[in-house]
């Protein structure tokens, strides 16, 4: 098959949320049809030591959340599904925002009660930097909820994206019966998943007989009957709009039931773009292009915590890998052979013999790749559009065992590698600074620290309050340095960075120096 053929098949996409709208059991579900698991588990699973594929850290499956990004392949209808799981917190936006420079499209999950929530717009801000192709899912129809037009008339309003029905509840809570696929104009009725599994399915295609009648009761057939006279007269669903971000295809269900996940990913692999040409800092890579260019979005320690391995995580942007190839790694300027890149499904890994533009594949990485690195055959190019944010909180770890402080360093320098937070060395002093976004990002840290490094830690607060990254000619940075030392510090790349105690105290600095860029967010 040629490349442009696989490219074509590929449907690379991450799935996000506010929390508690029920992304991570659409994941699973999305799993199960696809023929990747056998049966979907449930958070927190009781005494079966069953939880959710993609939640793989112990502190996800304590919590019943979902903190990493989890990514999953699998095969369904002739296309090659990549499925990334974001963290649905909003103390892990910054890894929520990487991934979503390394998908083509997004499925937004609603809780059909609530609609659009705070976490949800944000996202959906992020999405319009890209003009990224965004599918809806309204979830947990089996709950009372919003009237499907009035959720439909929310989402515009919130979101300003018009809408386009794809399927159609029928009934809500406990009358909900099933969907109604707009797209085959067929009634698909469900019976009850049986622990996990995928549920038998009744299939009606006449709308007129008495069939649907008995199957719903005359009172739900009629409001059908009405509802469809009413999405006739809407906007039909434009493959154009939808692919330039302008209309949200929407799909109507209960993913804890299996109601309407079928349809979803049904349409969804047929209406969600293939892999997209992407920026670099001197010309836009196609994927159709020959030779093979990639670019890291995520680094996750401890995959295998027998060997405490940390796996860099690429999005192949054009040309083939095939096993045991050589790629020039841009930033160190030097060629290294990859002989046992990886494919996920969660927990489970296999080694790549191959893969394709719109793929993700992981590099085993023994601390020399960063996040935004950049791979190729030989061309020095950049990826743009990686960000990364100056924290807004910051701690000073405290060792619990004086013995284990090679191992302390060892765990916040590859963790902050990776992105759970940023560690931060003073230029002055020799007390390490952790910055993070969010309070929780602590404590998955100190978790992880026990869980996989067998460290135990706290964190204490500093009275710090503010940072920013800076840039400038050389002669003003080292006058910086030696008026501001005690304030100054360099980040896990290396990169200067002044820490203050408010954003006050940064613009009185950034007035005494005003040929120095001091900035809240950098391009990694």
């Amino acid at each position: 098959m040629s490349l442009a053929s696989q490219a074509g098949r590929r449907r690379t996409f991450a799935i996000i949320s506010h929390p508690d709208a029920g992304k991570t059991t659409i994941t699973e579900k999305l799993l199960l049809f696809g023929g990747a698991i056998q049966m979907a588990g449930a958070v927190r699973a009781k005494r079966a030591g069953r939880h959710t594929a993609s939640d793989f850290l112990k502190v996800e499956q304590e919590r019943g959340i979902s903190v990493s990004t989890a990514v999953m392949t699998f095969e369904y209808a002739d296309r090659v599904v990549n499925l990334l799981d974001t963290p649905g917190h909003e103390d892990f936006s910054e890894d929520t925002y990487r991934v979503l420079t390394a998908v083509d499209s997004a499925l937004m999950v609603l809780d059909n009660a609530k609609g659009v929530e705070e976490r949800t717009r944000a996202l959906m801000d992020v999405c319009r930097l890209r003009d990224t192709p965004v599918v809806t899912f309204s979830n947990k129809l089996d709950r009372e909820g919003l009237d499907p037009f009035e959720l439909m008339e929310h989402v515009e309003r919130n979101l300003n994206i018009s809408c386009a029905p794809m399927t159609w509840p029928i009934g809500m809570g406990k009358d909900f019966e099933g969907v109604y696929d707009i797209y085959s104009r067929r009634v698909i009725f469900y019976e009850p998943a049986s622990r996990g599994r995928k549920n038998p399915q009744v299939v009606l295609d006449d709308l007129d007989g008495e069939a649907l009648e008995q199957l719903l009761g005359s009172r739900l057939a009629d409001k059908l009957r009405e509802d469809i006279e009413l999405i006739d007269a809407l906007d039909p669903f434009d493959l154009e709009a939808f692919r330039a971000g302008m209309q949200t295809p929407v799909f109507f269900g209960s993913a804890m039931n299996n109601f309407g996940v079928k349809e979803l990913l049904d349409r969804f692999v047929e209406i969600a773009p293939s892999p997209l040409g992407r920026q670099t800092l001197t010309r836009e890579v196609k994927p159709t292009e020959e030779a093979l260019t990639g670019f890291i979005f995520k680094i996750q320690a401890n995959l295998d915590k027998a060997h405490h391995d940390r796996m860099a995580f690429l999005r192949i942007t054009s040309g083939q890998y095939q096993r045991k190839m050589k790629l020039f790694h841009v930033r160190e300027g030097r060629s290294v052979a990859i002989n046992n890149a990886t494919t996920f499904l969660a927990q489970d890994r296999v080694v790549t013999e191959e893969a394709w533009p719109g793929d993700i594949i992981g590099l085993h990485n023994h601390g020399g790749i960063r996040i935004g690195d950049t791979f190729t055959e030989g061309e020095a190019l950049k990826f743009t559009g990686i960000p990364a944010f100056a924290p807004e909180l910051f701690r000073r770890a405290i060792l619990l065992d004086p013995l284990k402080a090679k191992s302390l360093v060892k765990g916040l320098e590859q963790l902050s590698e990776e992105g759970a937070a940023q560690l931060f060395r003073p230029l002055e002093g020799s007390d390490y600074v952790l910055g993070a976004l969010g309070a929780l990002q602590f404590d998955v840290i100190a978790s992880r620290l026990e869980s996989e490094y067998r460290v135990k830690a706290r964190f204490e607060a500093l009275t710090l309050g503010a940072a920013r990254w800076v840039r400038g000619p050389e002669e003003i940075l080292t006058r910086l340095r030696r008026e501001n030392g005690h304030r100054l510090y360099t980040d896990i790349a290396g990169n200067l960075t002044l820490i203050a105690q408010s954003a006050w105290a940064v613009n009185y600095v950034q007035e005494q120096y005003p040929e120095l860029e001091f900035l809240a967010n950098v391009e990694i």
